[in-house]
């Protein structure tokens, strides 16, 4: 349902700063210039009689419409441009990439009415191309192909939905990787673009009613000129949209001017007797529920089935009025039970599977049966049950990795998933629910061997004693020999892997936050790392979802230290347990990841011989100010809460960057059109971090065009962006990579 999302009284350069940043030195002079000169303002906020100066102010503007910002980001990219282009290794890399990138690839097909919607894309086309087919296995026929909807492939297709019948198919578009989306509306048969559009989408599911007269969306009021990359995500409301119709035509369905901070998804129960509404305040899962009869009339009173947000209530799926959730009510690593519609309130609830070892992640109805996708040690485990709660069985799974999928309606007799791990391209599978049999269906042919590679798990302690979960992927010519006098660590699942060679230059991954759970995948990008000689190294952190709500808790607000304590630990681990050293260690994360870098390396530079923060929540004073930033707040914390601002204030990176200290070589990647994360928090951390260098070490800021959070992204951007992250690292942490013509 839900889309949305990431020491106290310490003042930003308190011990002073020089007028001019540091220039480049030594080796890196030949290869770029001196960092554009960036102006200082003198502006300071007071929060609870502290004091807190912001130099870097005028870098919020938004850069399409602040000429100077723009000329300050051309200035910066120059310098990361020429810095990277002059690394001899880069343009090996980037045609490796492009070799691994060039496989085909399929998404699961999505069944309406014995239609098959999936998504291929032929190896290094910009966006994945949307088909239908009369058969699950069949190659059918282009129904829509993004790449034609621009000449440089960043409009993207964000989501689609088929109507019941089938005949028909509603899809959103994005621009430049931007949340806000236009819905259209296709013809399967034809293919001709029917006239509906509709605008200001964010943030939104496509939800047919099962009648097929229409469709439910969420959409914000229009932002005013100028305002819609920055301005604030408030007042959303849920709207139907009847087939033909005007936009201004369509029926709201739901709105809470009362509370414009919450945000809502809806979905009409497969049988089309109800409409089953989420409410939700933040990016936790807790949430409010609501239900009414679908044939209610567009005003009718919605039935309050959970009235507070104290717990997370998942729809699963519907049998008559027993409407099934999957909830953390006294169950933190989650249980599924039932509530009648005609009986709210969680006094209500009938146990149907209980909460056990693992964490339930997922769970669908099909065929009469429940299926439940639990994580153990962050693994899968599918188990199969009948709807009063028996167990019936296992999915035999093809391995050790991720599996995702298991849709469909709930008269569904097949669905489809996904296995994937980090050697294992993306397989897709159909799955018969009655005769509990899985069958492959598409396997991607990439350009290496993944026996060559090395996927492991390992367990470390955090500060505080807490035991965090690892994965290490890398090619087997990596692996070392024990050493005289080694053993295994004690929480370790498999000893310390043979190696002869003392260390490897290790990339060391994290998340931590919104109960998001990161598991092994596929990555052609990785794969070219570890051919380089380097290895992977994924850290299950506290304030993602891996152990339930007591693991986000852990992790959350107040206790976003213990986040970056685990990360550390893991760094401390990985050195102690001589797979790497500080020089050879980097530290790579997105969003909440980027935080995540941007907070562990001003407390720890010693630590790491170079950070990478992407698209990174750096501001954490300022960050609910913009955008989607204000659902955070429950995440992070808020500054109008004295000790939640302290609690802030002693982490967030931009406010603690300090005069003297060698920072490790960083690469800090955002994009023009993020407006999810707004570019400012890199733009203020690159400004401060650029200052206050007192090493050697580069500090770069590297703006992708046309771009946005992530997803859409055109492959051939990926593939660059990921040609400049691998070159700094070969560069910086001094890897023994021969270059070739």
């Amino acid at each position: 349902m839900r889309s949305v999302l990431v020491v106290v009284g310490l003042l930003f350069c308190a011990s002073g700063c020089s007028q001019q940043p540091a220039p480049a030195k030594k080796a890196d002079e030949a290869a770029m210039q001196k960092y554009p000169e960036t102006r200082r303002v003198d502006t300071t906020d007071t929060y609870h009689g502290t004091k807190v100066a912001d130099p870097y102010r005028w870098l919020e503007a938004d850069v399409r419409e602040s000429p100077e910002v723009a000329e300050w980001v051309k200035k910066q990219n120059e310098v990361a441009r020429a810095y990277l282009d002059a690394i001899p290794q880069r343009p090996q890399i980037e045609r490796r990439l492009t070799e691994l990138w060039n496989y085909v690839r399929y998404s699961p097909p999505t069944e309406e009415a014995g239609k098959y919607f999936y998504l291929k894309n032929d190896g290094l086309q910009d966006q994945a191309v949307l088909y239908v087919a009369d058969s699950y296995d069949g190659e059918g026929r282009v129904l829509l192909d993004p790449n034609k909807w621009s000449q440089d492939g960043t409009v993207a297709l964000a989501d689609y939905a088929p109507s019941p019948d089938g005949k028909l198919l509603a899809y959103a578009r994005s621009d430049a990787g931007s949340d806000w989306q236009q819905i259209f509306l296709v013809d399967v048969e034809t293919g001709q673009q029917r006239p509906d559009q509709l605008k200001w989408a964010r943030f939104s599911d496509i939800a047919w009613a099962r009648s097929g007269a229409g469709f439910y969306y969420s959409r914000y009021p229009e932002p005013a000129p100028g305002a819609q990359f920055q301005s604030v995500a408030k007042d959303q409301m849920l709207y139907f949209h009847k087939l033909g119709d005007e936009q201004s035509a369509d029926a709201l369905v739901y709105r809470r001017q009362d509370n414009p901070d919450w945000s809502f998804g809806l979905t009409p129960t497969d049988d089309g007797q109800y409409l089953v509404l989420g409410i939700y305040r933040s990016t936790d899962p807790q949430n409010q529920v609501l239900v009414r009869e679908t044939s209610a009339a567009a005003d009718a009173k919605w039935t309050e089935l959970v009235a507070d947000f104290e717990n997370e209530f998942s729809f699963v799926g519907n049998d008559g009025s027993k409407l099934y959730f999957i909830t953390d009510l006294a169950a933190p690593t989650k249980r599924i039970v039932t509530m009648d519609v005609a009986k709210p309130g969680r006094e209500n609830v009938a146990e149907i599977v209980p909460t056990g070892t693992g964490t339930i992640d997922f769970a669908s109805i099909l065929a009469g049966r429940l299926i439940v996708q639990s994580l153990v040690d962050v693994l899968p485990h599918v188990r199969l049950f009948d709807l009063q709660g028996k167990q019936l069985g296992e999915v035999k799974l093809p391995g050790i990795g991720t599996v995702a999928g298991f849709g469909g309606n709930q008269e569904n007799t097949e669905t489809f998933y996904i296995f994937t791990s980090y050697n294992t391209p993306t397989d897709v599978y159909r799955y018969d629910v009655p005769a509990n049999n899985s069958q492959l269906i598409r396997r991607p042919e990439v350009p290496f061997n993944p026996d060559d590679f090395v996927v492991e798990q390992v367990f470390y302690k955090s500060k505080d004693g807490t035991r965090i979960p690892m994965m290490l992927a890398y090619k087997k010519q990596a692996e070392r020999t024990e050493r005289a006098g080694s053993s295994p660590t004690p929480d370790q699942t498999t000893p310390t892997p043979p190696t002869s060679h003392q260390s490897q230059p290790t990339l060391l991954y994290g998340y931590g936050g919104y109960s998001i759970t990161i598991s092994p995948s596929f990555s052609a990008d990785y794969i070219a790392w570890m051919e380089l000689g380097g290895v992977v190294a994924v850290a299950n952190l506290r304030g993602g979802g891996e152990y339930g709500e007591d693991w986000h808790l852990g992790g959350k607000n107040l206790k976003k230290q213990n986040v970056f304590d685990d990360f550390i630990a893991a760094a401390e681990w990985l050195i102690a347990e001589r797979r790497t050293t500080s020089d050879q260690l980097a530290i790579l994360g997105g969003s909440n990841g980027g935080l995540l870098v941007g907070a562990v390396m001003v407390q720890r530079p010693e630590l790491f011989g170079s950070c990478i923060p992407i698209v990174g929540v750096l501001d954490m004073l300022r960050f609910h100010q913009f955008t989607a930033g204000q659902f955070w707040r429950d995440e992070y914390g808020s500054v109008d809460d004295q000790a939640e601002f302290k609690n802030l204030l002693g982490y967030s990176p931009y406010h603690n960057i300090k005069d003297g200290v060698q920072y490790p070589a960083t690469l800090i990647m955002s994009a023009d059109t993020d407006d999810r994360v707004v570019p400012m928090h890199s733009f203020k951390f690159a400004a401060a971090l650029q200052r206050a260098q007192a090493g050697e070490a580069p500090i770069l800021l590297r703006i992708e065009t046309r771009a946005g959070h992530g997803r859409g992204t055109p492959v051939s951007k990926l593939i660059e962006n990921a040609a400049d992250k691998w070159a700094f690292l070969v560069k910086n942490l001094k890897m023994d990579v021969p270059v070739k013509n």
